[in-house]
């Protein structure tokens, strides 16, 4: 509980994608320094009698993640069943011990989610089967009980709206970096306020999770891009809704939105991570049909 209260603090302050560096670092237990992380992907610290973490290194060695049903698989340590982390894998499986599972999403960064529960193993497989809960409801539990069902239905959603997480961290842990962490529209460079803006929507083809079909932006400018106050044309200029250029506010509307019109978006360096020219000319055709 003091590890999950110690991450929670973390992501209030700095996101829910944290650098290995503090991972490592820890933090105060008592008369122990506790760690989240080593060398090894199952991770119990000296002071517990069972693992607190499991992570997964985005250059491998194992290939863990989301399967297509949803499901996160998380693979043995090695080829041996037996060996002492698998155990504590199993030991955390059989007591129902809620642990704390760290995605890595680019070399040195990792998505904090917990708890996470191992539900099964599978050694055929050499691979457990993890679910995702909700914080909101940690609790240690043993045992069965008529609320079984209830529990599985709720891990099974909120371990696929955890799947939609990873793959919108792994998409803002591309563009931004290509955007040298600043908003293409403002140049705002406060990594807390940006945001990985698609150009063509997530779900529709095309929407793929690709630098091409990104934008670096700040949360008012996100979101002033999404309902089409502004466009970006495919030359990269902007254009301001004319009912907006003509509306009278105070300095906000004035100066971050109106300001902008006529201006360029500032763009990676590296050509392929340029917004695709076809991506901006369908949604320029959008902004257009939803000003008309």
């Amino acid at each position: 509980m003091a590890a999950f209260e110690w991450l929670s603090r973390l992501v209030s302050l700095q996101g829910e994608v944290l650098p290995y560096s503090t991972l490592r670092q820890g933090f105060r237990y008592g008369d122990h320094r506790v760690h989240l992380v080593s060398q090894q992907g199952i991770f119990k610290p000296a002071v517990m009698d069972a693992p607190l973490a499991i992570r997964t290194s985005p250059d491998g060695p194992y290939s863990d993640g989301f399967d297509a049903t949803g499901q996160l698989r998380y693979r043995y340590r090695g080829t041996d069943p037996g060996h002492r982390d698998n155990c504590g894998l199993r030991f955390a499986m059989e007591n129902r011990l809620p642990l704390a599972y760290l995605h890595g999403l680019i070399p040195g960064r990792y998505l904090a989610i917990w708890p996470v529960y191992v539900i099964q193993g599978l050694p055929k497989m050499l691979t457990f089967v993890v679910e995702v809960d909700d914080a909101a409801n940690l609790e240690v539990l043993s045992g069965s009980s008529g609320a079984d069902l209830d529990i599985a239905a709720r891990r099974r959603y909120v371990t696929t709206l955890t799947r939609r997480r990873v793959h919108q961290s792994a998409f803002r842990e591309s563009v931004l970096p290509a955007y040298r962490h600043q908003c293409a529209i403002c140049q705002l460079r406060h990594d807390e306020l940006l945001e990985a803006a698609h150009i063509i929507p997530d779900p529709e083809l095309g929407g793929e999770p690709v630098v091409s079909n990104g934008l670096s932006l700040c949360r008012l400018h996100h979101a002033t891009f999404d309902r089409f106050f502004l466009g970006v044309r495919p030359d990269h200029v902007i254009q301001v809704r004319q009912d907006v250029l003509q509306e009278a506010d105070g300095p906000t509307l004035r100066y971050a939105i109106q300001g902008l019109h006529g201006l360029r978006i500032a763009l990676p360096w590296k050509k392929s991570d340029r917004p695709a020219t076809d991506r901006l000319e369908e949604r320029y055709e959008r902004f257009l049909a939803a000003v008309a």
